[in-house]
């Protein structure tokens, strides 16, 4: 009989950080010669392998790990696996910006591609709205670093995270665990899963996730950062034949949660008003109360299986998703409306993937068809000046409405060759058609909120309408060789191409277009060449060393070059529309920036040892990662035109990432103790391409630690969770509308006249107590 005894250990941080790291230690009872390792296996190339045998770099957690993490979300990920940034954005509990080596994309707005991948059950997110995955009822997350696009639905130019839910189980199960713990957190999770049949399965989870503000807002009484979330999912398999199955599944998300406001962090630049800087991050004086904050998010998917023969596979997967958020977005983080933005994100998507797997003896592979049609828009207003007595208007807004349609196709093939029985050879390529159409409308009006938002405002200019249509095409090789030189042992080189499509800023303003060619007046073709933007390409080259030692020891060692041409920066820049020498809104510039180097090192250890210090069975981990990245730009042209590459870094993207976790675990009260230490480690980072010194975060440490027994039968655990102990403030996103000029102050707003420098935060200390009941 076997039972796991490193569940704590090696199911946390180190293994969640190795790409070997996805198995559970196990010891076999009375046996002597230490542990046993029980492979779980993982569909980076959409067949099952063992992460030592899988020339990509990809880390792989199990829910059992996530679990034991005490993981709370899917940036939990970030945190522990190298050069990986996963972190909540601006303003909301569900948005998520994602970036892997140096490539991925912050802003949220409607007509920006993803730079990183994100999947739910091989379901490609278009947007990064309720993107922010709570981590319930998950069978494992796999992140996969580098271009992919040969192997998954939608290409993606920086790496994919893979969200994959429990399967349904041939038993009636069910669970139900509660976690109570700081700022009056309440999380109640409950699962079941039951055949109705012999060949149909039924099975779900509900999700109630809860707690108060980390801060408050001192303007309107209520919670900041607090979180109010329900969350389900339903699920259903059918064996239509033994070899044809079909999976039915839905999920539901609701956050009802308060919307984050910023921290100001330079009090306000206008002589009328005092509003010092707050003591507490978390505390804010936003006023902008409408629209309600509210994310509901839903979508469902049908995936069929036929296995026509040993050798041949087909596979779809059909699937429809929408989600809606409204959020009243306060700039400058202050009572009067100087910069407030109230705005509205409205997104849907019809994906449908067909696969043919082929395995035989020395080929395996899969050639696929991928088809998307989705709609992305953005509605919002730019309310500046109230109260009439800044500027001598009643409350001037530029509402802008962006609205862009995506209609994509591709096909794809990835195959490896067993040249010998320790060498093989992969050769991929993807082709890819992307059509975006935009519509870009702004208009200027006076009385506070525009009627889209309730209110009474009349109109009194148009200063875009903007409707174009662009299409681009790609073609993405990809090629590995990898060698087996010895038992556990796997050496690869690849070569691999990414992809990200251009398109239209939702944001900008045709009246703001240049006049690029200079004969004195704008054509039609230079507002269109303002409103677009290009794809970007990237070329990486990667070499790689995975090993499995046979001892309980494991790493992982890759080394890559990426070539980033072309490169997409969205920005915004402040507009005086009336000539009084006041910026009194600001319209989206999206470059194609240019060109950036990113070479990195990526390594990963994990191990494992029986010690009988205290008593019999007892066993230590040790798990470590580290992620080097030297980034530059080696052409950065700004929205007027110059090569500002000695001035710009690669954003959100830190050049050292490290995490170290300590496990011990041992036999007590019928069960496992299972004890984890884990420290994270991230240096200095820039929110954005160009430095913002008071919103940049400097290098910060994270340490994290649980305690949780497990019973020997499954049935009981209980879990105590210490996350960010040392109370760390970092910032994770920000707002910066002001003239650095003068480093110590007063700043010169480039935007309204308070000036908007405000950050978001990351979590602070919180404990969390968690039992769960397994049937």
């Amino acid at each position: 009989m076997k039972r796991t005894v490193l569940s704590a250990a090696a199911l946390l941080v180190s293994a969640s950080a190795l790409p070997f790291a996805a198995t559970a230690i196990a010891q076999e009872t009375g046996a002597s010669n230490g542990p046993v390792r029980d492979v779980v296996t993982v569909t980076a190339r959409r067949r099952e392998e063992t992460l030592t045998d899988v020339p990509i770099s990809v880390t792989a957690f199990s829910g059992d790990q996530l679990d034991a993490l005490g993981a709370q979300d899917i940036t939990a990920v970030g945190q522990v696996t190298p050069n990986v940034t996963l972190e909540v954005s601006r303003g909301t509990n569900t948005t998520l910006s994602a970036f892997i080596r140096g490539v991925g994309q912050q802003d949220p707005v409607a007509g920006f591609e993803a730079g990183v991948g994100i999947y739910l059950d091989d379901v490609y997110l278009n947007r990064p709205q309720a993107a922010v995955l709570d981590i319930y009822d998950v069978e494992r997350i796999e992140v996969l670093r580098g271009p992919q696009g040969t192997l998954y639905g939608r290409n993606t130019i920086g790496g994919a995270v893979k969200y994959v839910t429990r399967g349904l189980s041939d038993e009636p199960t069910a669970s139900v665990r509660v976690n109570v713990g700081s700022y009056n957190q309440l999380d109640v999770i409950a699962s079941a899963s039951t055949p109705l049949t012999d060949t149909v399965r039924v099975g779900g989870a509900l999700a109630r996730l809860s707690h108060e503000g980390y801060g408050d807002n001192l303007y309107n009484g209520i919670d900041n950062y607090n979180k109010s979330v329900w969350a389900g999912r339903l699920s259903a398999e059918f064996d239509l034949t033994e070899n044809f199955q079909v999976r039915v599944a839905a999920d539901y998300t609701d956050d009802a949660s308060n919307a984050r406001q910023g921290h100001r962090l330079i009090p306000d630049q206008f002589p009328t008003f005092d509003y010092p800087v707050l003591d507490d991050e978390f505390d804010t004086r936003a006023g902008l109360d409408f629209p309600e904050q509210s994310v509901e998010a839903y979508g469902g998917s049908i995936t069929a299986e036929w296995m026509v023969n040993d050798s041949i596979t087909l596979k779809s997967i059909t699937a429809y998703r929408e989600d809606e958020s409204t959020t009243p977005i306060d700039f400058d983080s202050l009572p009067e409306a100087d910069l407030d933005v109230p705005a509205i994100y409205e997104n849907d998507q019809f994906s449908q993937e067909f696969q043919m797997q082929y395995s035989g003896d020395r080929l395996n592979g899969v050639v696929g068809a991928y088809y998307l049609d989705a709609n992305a828009s953005t509605a919002f207003d730019v309310i500046l000046a109230t109260t009439g007595a800044i500027i001598g208007l009643p409350g001037l807004n530029a509402q802008t409405f962006g609205d862009v349609s995506t209609e994509t196709w591709s096909v794809f093939a990835d195959f490896t060759y067993d040249l010998t029985d320790t060498l093989e050879l992969s050769l991929g390529a993807r082709y890819t058609e992307d059509e975006r159409s935009s519509i870009v409308r702004r208009t200027t009006f006076i009385g506070g909120a525009s009627d889209l938002f309730g209110g009474s405002a009349v109109p009194i200019a148009v200063t875009s309408d903007f409707n174009g249509t662009a299409d681009f095409d790609d073609f993405s090789p990809r090629a590995s060789l990898a060698w087996s030189f010895a038992d556990g042992q796997n050496v690869y080189a690849t070569y691999s191409q990414g992809f990200k499509g251009g398109g239209f800023d939702p944001r900008g303003q045709t009246s703001a277009a240049p006049d690029f060619d200079g004969d004195g007046s704008v054509s039609s073709g230079e507002v269109f060449q303002f409103m677009q933007f290009d794809p970007e390409d990237v070329d990486s080259y990667e070499l790689g060393w995975k090993a499995d030692w046979g001892n309980g020891w494991r790493h992982s060692l890759a080394v890559f070059q990426m070539d980033y041409t072309d490169v997409q920066v969205p920005g915004s820049v402040g507009v005086d529309t009336d000539g009084d020498g006041v910026a009194d809104t600001f319209t989206g510039v999206t470059t194609n920036a240019g060109e950036a180097t990113l070479r990195g090192v990526e390594f990963e250890l994990s191990g494992a040892w029986e010690t009988n210090a205290f008593v019999d069975g007892d066993y230590m981990s040790l798990n470590a990662t580290v992620g080097l990245l030297d980034g530059e730009y080696d052409q950065f042209i700004n929205a007027f035109g110059q090569d500002i590459s000695d001035q710009a870094s690669i954003q959100n993207t830190p050049d050292t990432t490290a995490s170290l976790s300590l496990g011990y675990s041992v036999p007590v009260y019928s069960g496992e103790l299972n004890l984890l230490s884990t420290i994270s480690y991230r240096s200095d980072s820039q929110q954005f391409e160009l430095a913002s010194p008071l919103i940049d975060q400097d290098a910060y440490t994270l340490w994290n630690a649980s305690a949780v027994w497990n019973s020997d039968d499954g049935t009981w655990s209980a879990g105590l969770y210490g996350r960010n102990l040392t109370d760390e403030r970092y910032k994770v996103a920000g707002y910066d509308f002001v003239d650095y000029s003068s480093n110590s102050g007063p700043f010169t707003p480039t935007l309204g006249l308070e000036g908007t420098l405000t950050a978001f935060y990351g979590d602070p200390r919180t404990v969390t107590a968690s039992i769960t009941y397994r049937y």
